[in-house]
């Protein structure tokens, strides 16, 4: 296992780095390095630029208009992004269902909906979870019933993340009950102005309107909206997912808020010393930056298989685990580091050029939304507690 870089990689590290500098605006990078909201238009402008340099798709391979990058090469560009502070790409299209289509879609599919993805015009969701059927999925109820050349769904989907935005969601749906729960699914492709369909804010413990409730009312879709074969869809509901909890892991965005976590441990507090300044909290900073290294190596181990043409290790499970539990442990030490500025919550403080009376240093007022809102990353993915099952059962055998 090689985990150091090649002066190739170094070389496209420099040309990424250079690049995401001259295009990335500057509004939307203040807005990340300091945790202030951000709006759907931050978000999609982000995506038409990198559309327009065809990195909207930075996984895709060359055949489907993507840059053909190998692992290493998409790792770097991710964490190239990070760092500079560029927005998550929303994975729903590009990262989700996009290699879903590529596998299993028809050549007319990959003709209709590709493009669009990798443009950034076109904003996806993703319609997996139900109440009653988060982390057992395969128990979910939303049914497909298929009249001619058309499927009319019936049912509700919850915890649909930016929903509000999307134009189109791809959804698991039952078109049988016989069998296993598991082999009655199919996966459809939804017009999201489709008759039929409600859209339902679900306000956050941060007061953020992020997900939504869904609800399909005798919904038509075109049978040519159904992806691969009916009843196949846990198969490929199983290969996004894999995408989805690599994606969760988010390593670089670590990176980036631990150097966040420093400005605000090194910053003085009504006079106080800064909290850096203090060996037991230095000790807490020192143990995420290890954690976070670990998960780097974990995601390192798995790109040098990849790289080195051996089978890339099934760690999905591990990522989203280890990534999700730093990621609610930095929000945690800022609140710490900040002390007592850090405990209003004041809703309007994550707006950027927010000049409300707040006692205390600026950077502190976003603290509490952020804190609040990563409450769920343990818990959305697949609950980690259903991640450590699989893990056991995989890695362990038991």
């Amino acid at each position: 296992m090689d985990l150091s870089f090649t002066p190739e990689e170094q070389a496209f590290r420099e040309e990424v780095r250079a690049w995401v500098r001259e295009n990335l605006p500057q509004d939307i990078s203040h807005k990340v390095h300091n945790a202030l909201r951000l709006t759907k238009d931050d978000m999609q402008r982000w995506a038409r630029i990198l559309g327009k340099k065809g990195w909207h798709g930075y996984a895709w391979p060359k055949e489907f208009g993507g840059p053909g990058w190998n692992a290493v090469q998409r790792h770097l560009f991710e964490e190239e992004c990070a760092l500079a502070g560029a927005p998550r790409i929303v994975p729903f299209g590009p990262v989700m269902v996009a290699p879903v289509i590529m596998a299993f879609g028809s050549p007319e599919q990959h003709k209709r909906f590709l493009p669009g993805i990798m443009s950034g015009d076109v904003w996806w969701c993703q319609g997996y979870s139900e109440p009653g059927s988060g982390s057992d999925l395969a128990s979910l109820k939303t049914r497909a019933e298929r009249r001619g050349d058309k499927y009319i769904v019936n049912g509700q989907k919850t915890w649909t993340t930016l929903g509000q935005y999307a134009d189109w969601i791809f959804c698991l749906v039952r078109t049988s009950t016989e069998g296993k729960p598991q082999t009655g699914i199919s996966f459809l492709l939804i017009d999201m102005k489709s008759p039929g369909i409600t859209v339902r804010p679900i306000i956050t413990l941060d007061g953020e309107h992020e997900v939504n409730e869904v609800f399909f009312d005798n919904v038509e879709v075109p049978v040519e909206n159904l992806v691969g074969e009916e009843n196949k869809g846990w198969t490929y509901a199983k290969y996004l997912l894999a995408h989805e909890r690599t994606n969760i892991a988010d390593v670089n965005r670590a990176k980036r808020e631990l150097e966040r976590l420093k400005r605000i441990a090194r910053a003085e507090h009504s006079g106080g010393r800064p909290l850096i300044e203090d060996p037991r909290f230095r000790d807490q900073i020192a143990q995420l930056e290890v954690d976070i290294v670990a998960l780097e190596m974990m995601v390192l181990r798995v790109l040098s298989a990849e790289r080195g043409g051996k089978k890339a290790l099934d760690v999905a499970a591990l990522l989203k685990i280890r990534g999700s539990e730093i990621q609610q442990r930095y929000t945690e030490l800022m609140m710490l580091a900040a002390g007592p500025y850090s405990l209003p919550f004041i809703f309007e403080a994550m707006e950027a050029g927010w000049q409300g009376d707040y006692v205390g240093a600026m950077h502190c007022a976003p603290l509490a939304s952020t804190y609040f809102n990563m409450r769920k990353t343990t818990i959305y993915g697949g609950s980690n507690e259903v991640q450590r099952n699989i893990v056991a059962q995989m890695t362990l055998g038991v």
